[in-house]
Parts: structure tokens; sequence; C-alpha cells
């Protein structure tokens, strides 16, 4: 990447504190960025990014410290007054009005400034429509509740991108992104810090900090831990500064060469949904775990929810250990041992305000409940507990909403709350998304460990790596079919990559 002159600082943080009651978020964290650099914020879920880039974007008030902007101190209050200083930010949490266009989300904030007594609708739609042609193939006219989360995602960017922004800051911009749109996201980003925006870009992915950004900085536990050439280190310099220790294993070990899979838990033939995929076969044996791949679009979660008779009209078998089912709704296929984690764990997967051991319960409260259907407050507690226990998950007590938990242990939790029904068949959607990379290991090792015990475990996931580095095999969907398979050596991100953009075969994987 071009370098960017280390004397021309256009954001410097010094000496930055921000205590929530007796917990000290930052503890003294210095930062600065240079003019037309890409510059990564790395560190665990709580080290304290989140907060400080909720402070330079005045949605918090630090307590003691001071932000300068071209060299002068300033004091921002709201987000408005960051934007007018020419400060974006893209949150990692989606926050569009989903009833409205995506036209109207994208302009929305220019739309409330204008006096105009009636809207524009063609004009919007239309400067949308060049806006969002450099990120994706998206409606400007369609209304963001039918988006899915990666194009969600994508109009995110594309309202930060109208904004006259001298910094940008980018939080796990591409969580919901395949590869493909993120490097068409990370195109984008070049250029822009080409022209002298710089970007304080956020993300526990390694291969996107050291093909991207210039400098990265760490933070741990609410400290300024290092700033470090990209160029001159290494992903694991930057991960032992994470996480206070070397992590050697991310990914645990696969069943071994000669080492075959079991006999087949869940058997799928001619699955089919008129509108989103169609002849879709598979097996998925004991003590594997099983990928799936694909663009966004290409129907992966489309085909999980249709097994588990989520949505659509679902046509086809489903067999579970050689018995054919008849699944017609969510709740035939949970008391079948087949459950399903969703990838928007904060919208569909967890109810945040409420304790871990009533989410951890929530897929089955019969179990937990008395004679008289009344819920059995200690049971459902020793229920969390004792899966708690087996996942790590970290906490103080089971009666603490799960929203006081980092992101690694609110997915343990989704992951518990899979466990509370005792299931044949898990099928995970982006389980590691917006978890930092000691959470990451973590959970693969779940993971590994539910299928050695004969748990079935499908994951599906935008990580290229992650599908690699977990997996057994991987199944590639394209156009709402199975366009083949990877396994052993030829499990490489290239081959996936050509299999879901052009396909070798289609039916079934066996």
């Amino acid at each position: 990447m071009p370098s960017v002159k280390t004397d021309d600082l256009i954001l410097e943080i010094v000496d930055l504190t921000k205590s929530f009651g007796p917990i000290q978020a930052l503890r003294g964290v210095n930062f600065d960025l240079r003019r037309g650099e890409i510059h990564a914020l790395a560190g665990e879920n709580g080290a304290g990014k989140s907060t400080l880039m909720n402070i330079i974007d005045g949605i918090l008030r630090p307590d003691g410290g001071e932000i300068r902007l071209d060299g002068k101190a300033v004091s921002i209050t709201s987000p408005a007054m960051a934007q007018r200083l020419g400060i974006g930010f893209v949150h990692q949490e989606i926050a569009l009005c989903p009833d409205v266009t995506v036209a109207e989300n994208i302009f929305m904030g220019a739309t409330n400034a204008s006096r105009s007594l009636w809207m524009d609708y063609r004009g919007l739609e239309e400067r949308a429509a060049d806006i969002l042609g450099k990120l994706g193939d998206i409606d400007p006219a369609a209304l963001v509740g039918t988006l899915s989360i990666s194009q969600q995602q994508l109009v995110e960017i594309a309202k930060a991108l109208t904004l006259d922004c001298r910094v940008l800051i980018l939080d796990e911009p591409t969580a919901a992104l395949t590869e493909r749109e993120a490097r068409v996201l990370f195109e984008i980003m070049r250029k822009l810090a080409a022209q002298g925006i710089s970007i304080i870009y956020i993300s526990h992915r390694m291969v996107e900090i050291f093909e991207n950004c210039h400098r990265v900085t760490v933070l741990r536990d609410g400290r300024y831990i290092t700033t470090l050439d990209v160029a001159s280190i290494k992903p694991a310099d930057v991960v032992k500064a994470m996480v206070g220790r070397v992590i050697d294993n991310l990914y645990p070990p696969k069943l071994a060469a000669g080492e075959d899979a079991g006999d087949v838990i869940l058997d799928i033939r001619d699955l089919t949904e008129r509108e989103r995929f169609r002849d879709v076969s598979f097996a998925l044996h004991k003590g594997e775990i099983l990928g799936f791949a694909g663009l966004i679009g290409a129907g992966r979660s489309e085909i999980v929810k249709g097994i588990c008779r989520l949505e659509g009209e679902v046509t086809g078998e489903v067999a579970l250990h050689g018995r054919p089912l008849d699944l017609r709704h969510y709740a035939d296929s949970i008391a079948q041992g087949i459950v399903y984690l969703s990838e928007d764990r904060k919208g569909d997967g967890l109810f945040l305000d409420m304790s871990i051991a009533a989410n951890v319960s929530a897929l089955d409260l019969d179990r937990i409940a008395s004679g008289a259907g009344v819920i059995d407050e200690a049971a459902e507690a020793e229920q969390a507990e004792k899966l708690g226990g087996r996942l790590n998950l970290k906490y103080g007590h089971v009666g603490q909403p799960v929203s006081s938990l980092s992101g690694g242990n609110q997915q343990k939790v989704a992951i518990a709350k899979m466990l509370s029904v005792s299931p044949q068949v898990i099928f995970l959607d982006e389980p590691t998304r917006g978890v930092d990379v000691g959470a990451k290991a973590e959970i693969h090792r779940i993971l590994r460990d539910l299928a050695r015990s004969g748990v079935g475990i499908v994951v599906i996931s935008s990580e290229l790596p992650e599908l690699i580095g977990v997996c057994d095999r991987v199944l590639v969907v394209r156009e709402g079919r199975i366009a083949g398979e990877a396994r052993g050596d030829d499990m490489t991100e290239d081959r996936i990559m050509y299999l879901a953009s052009i396909g070798d075969q289609q039916g079934a994987v066996r």
C-alpha cells in the first residue's frame, strides 16, 4: 500500500478516560490518525474499542483526556456535531428504518434538513443507485425490511459514503459480507484513502488488517497497548498484543487422515422451495463438521431455514438417522432435535434484555416447568449454570441480562439455548460474527467437541478461512443449488470461490 506522511496528523486522542459506574472502560488511551491512512483498531470484545469510537462520534462524553482535530482541541457533543466536523461512523449494529426505502434511509439526514414540502422520490432513488452501484445490486426503491442482513450492511456503508467525511470509522463492516462484497469495499477504502480521507478500521479478521491497513493500534482491558506498522509485523504479533498470550490453535484438529466420518445423521433429498432453492440433496455424517459456502443471495441460509421449516413452502425428504420426518413447523423441527442458530444474534437469536437463564431455556420451557406449567426458576438456573460451564461462559450470575455480556459470551448463550433441547443436529449461521479472536477459538473448539460427541454440526459462514479451518468438507451453494463440494487438499479459497461463481456440478452430494 502507498505510504502516508508520518507528521500529517488529522486526529489525536490523548490520555482519554471513561468510566461507567465502577467499571473503567478506558484508562488513559492514546491514538492518532494520519491523513489518508487506513488505521486498524484491534482488541478483544470489552477492550474499549467501541467506547473510544462512540466518544469520537459524540455518542459518549469522556471523563478526561483530549480529542484534537487538525491539531486543535475539540469537544464533540453529538453525532450531528461529529458529522459537521467531518467524522462519519458506520456502526457494527445496523440502525436503519425497515419500513422506508433504501434511498430514503441513505439520504435521511439530508431529507430531514430539507425545507421542501415535497419528497423527490425519483431523484433520491437515482442518487442512491449511483452510490449502490459501487457496492452491490440493491434496489434503491426496496423497503429495507425486505433486505438480508448483508444487504442492510451495504446500505449502512452507502449512507456513510454520502457524507463529506474527512475521518470515516468502519466498525466490523465486513461481518455480514461475502468475500466478493468485502473485496469491493476494500477497493473503495483504498480509493478514499488515496483522496486523503482517513479511515479507522475495526476488525477481528487479521487477514483484512494486513491486506488493507497501514498501522494497527491494540487496546486491551481499556488500556492502550501498542501501535505497530503493519508492514513490519505478523498477525501473531497483533493477536498476542490483543490477548496477552499466544493463541496457537485457532482451529481444533479435524478428522484425521484416514479417520472416516460415521453413519449418516441427516439425509436431505430433493429439497425445493419454488422461489429460492431447488433439488438440494446432501448428507451429514456423524463426527464431521459440514460447511456451507456461497455468495450473498445464493440460498445458503434459505436452504437451512427450509429444512427447519422456519420459512417458505418446502418440499422434499428429510430423514434423521434413517427415519423420515414429517416437519411442518419449526416446533416440529425442535421436537426432533434439529435446531437453527440465526446469523442475526441480536435480532433473532437472543432476548438481550432477559436473563441468561431465561434465554437458555427459551426453546423448550416445558423442560424447566413445574406440573402446573409455572417456570421452576431453580431448575432454569441450574440448566443455565450447567450449560454455561460446559461452554466456559464468563458471567457474574445467570440472572444478569444477556446485553451485559461480551459478543463472544452472548454467542455462547445462543449456543447454550440450542443445547438445552439435547439436539441431534445444529445449523449455525455465521457462528463467530462480531466476536474476537479468543472467543472464536473457543467457539471452534466447542463445535468440534459437539461433533465428536455425536451432534451433527453444519456451519454457514461468509468467512472462507473459518470454513476451511473448522470444517471437514464444504458444500458450495450457487443460485439455489449445490454447485459442488470441497474437501481435503481441494478445500481452498480459490476452489470455493470458483464453485460459488461458476460451479461445476449440480445435484446430490453424499
